[in-house]
């Protein structure tokens, strides 16, 4: 039996232009969960993770919206959106496997506090801006905003994954073969000191959590799931190629886009490194079943 850690991207629970609603969302996480059933009924053993960017950044204008409190912090924020996201994958998975015990988790992950991406925001949550709301709303909210294709998008810090706090819970559901939905949008970010532990701001990002939580949950393989069929050498010129079998040495020779795929060929990179049996794949949700074989995406080895 293989251990899988699967990565589901935003767009699978959000697509961009669809609007925010639970409707959209619940339509798109029943695809997800078809995906995601297939592994399963293939008997492979799952752990899901999944990105929040859109929904964080819609509760954070919720939150701003009502101005008799002080704005909720991301890190509260963080939790809401695990716990929503995960209510609705497991609703979902649980429609698909009624014979299969599934539990969501939310999950703390521990960060650096010196970090320096604290000083340096760069991950973006919620939805787009044209560039004169967004200048409204940078000046009206204190936000840090920055280009998101042909519009503008807030970003916030994304710090290093150290440490995932309910790891040992996590060990303890997959010894009992539960599906397990954690890690959520990275994970609920927080720092530790000699005065316990405490959230910070930040939205930790999803897929180098998801990589750490593999290797340290001891997955074969890492599924990272998104809109594209896999890793392209010259995304957007006429010479773009689609990337098959690659070693980490090969990729890292490479550049890729800093807020879309870089974080995914950085994560896939440093699990296939921690042990030459391990492999990661990246590409299309509907392509789960064929990239754990090898057989679409792009398949990254160590070395």
């Amino acid at each position: 039996m293989t251990r899988a850690v699967v990565a589901l991207g935003g767009n699978a629970l959000l697509r961009r232009g669809q609007p925010a609603d639970v409707r959209s969302q619940r339509a798109n996480v029943a695809v997800a969960a078809d995906a995601l059933a297939e592994l399963v009924e293939a008997g492979h053993q799952l752990v899901v993770t999944h990105g929040n960017g859109p929904q964080v950044g819609l509760l954070a204008l919720q939150a701003a919206a009502y101005r008799d409190v002080e704005a909720y912090p991301l890190d509260v924020l963080g939790a809401e959106s695990e716990g929503m996201i995960g209510y609705l994958l497991e609703e979902a998975l649980a429609n698909r496997l009624p014979d299969d015990d599934i539990a969501t988790l939310l999950t703390q992950v521990v960060v650096d506090p010196g970090d320096p991406a604290f000083a340096h925001p760069s991950k973006p949550i919620g939805p787009c801006y044209p560039a004169s709301e967004a200048a409204r709303l940078a000046a009206e909210m204190g936000w840090t905003m920055a280009p998101d294709g042909d519009a503008v998008r807030r970003v916030v810090a994304s710090p290093e994954p150290q440490r995932i706090v309910e790891l040992s819970t996590i060990r303890l559901l997959l010894a009992n073969s539960i599906v397990v939905i954690c890690t959520g949008g990275g994970g609920i970010p927080v720092v530790e000191s000699g005065e316990g532990r405490r959230g910070v701001e930040a939205v930790i990002d999803k897929d180098l959590a998801s990589a750490a939580l593999a290797a340290d949950v001891g997955a074969d393989v890492l599924l990272l799931l998104t809109d594209v069929d896999g890793v392209y050498d010259g995304w957007g010129t006429p010479q773009a190629t689609r990337l098959g079998h690659v070693t980490a040495t090969e990729l890292r020779a490479r550049s890729f886009t800093g807020g879309s795929m870089g974080p995914k060929v950085e994560a896939a990179c440093r699990f296939a490194e921690s042990d030459p049996r391990r492999r990661a794949m990246i590409g299309r949700l509907a392509d789960a079943v064929a990239l754990l074989h090898g057989d679409a995406g792009t398949v990254v080895a160590g070395g």
